[in-house]
């Protein structure tokens, strides 16, 4: 799996050892971080291309993100789109979440999916929300959920 910084910089080490040096350099310097995992997708003709991002907050002082793109020729219906983000950022989160633990750094994962049952999206709520918290993770959905879609939407729009 291919990551990179916002500017477009390759990470070069696995994504686990990235992460735990961040964590250890920002604590270093001070700041209280919160991570946000979140997954976008936009469908391009017949790709289906997904962002995710590992958003670091530090607390008062702005913050960073590491992102992961990816693209498919499988067509999804928009509730199986909505899941594969989730489970996306799942796949994340599992990865990372006991370095989270052992730096005693809160984390939430951010579902793209919209809490108004007037939007497509909505269909996938409470699947997307009982898999992320099944899972022993905190949930946002839109609009709290800045890290999918804000953050990871800006990479595939």
């Amino acid at each position: 799996m291919k990551w990179r910084r916002f500017n477009g910089e390759p990470i070069h080490l696995p994504i686990k050892e990235e992460v735990a040096g961040a964590i250890i350099r920002e604590t270093k310097k001070g700041y209280h971080l919160k991570v946000c995992i979140g997954t976008d997708s936009q469908v391009k003709g017949i790709e289906t291309e997904f962002a995710t991002v590992i958003v670091f907050l530090r607390e008062g002082h702005g913050g960073f993100m590491f992102i992961h793109n990816e693209k498919t020729k499988q067509s999804f219906t928009i509730r199986e789109r909505m899941l594969v983000e989730v489970a996306k950022s799942i796949e994340i989160a599992y990865e990372l979440c006991d370095l989270f633990n052992q730096f005693d750094v809160d984390m939430e994962v951010h579902a793209d999916i919209n809490t108004n049952p007037h939007f497509k999206s909505n269909e996938a709520l409470r699947e997307a929300m009982g898999y992320i918290l099944g899972m022993g993770f905190a949930f946002k959905a839109k609009p709290e959920a800045f890290a999918s879609s804000s953050c990871a939407n800006k990479i595939v729009n």
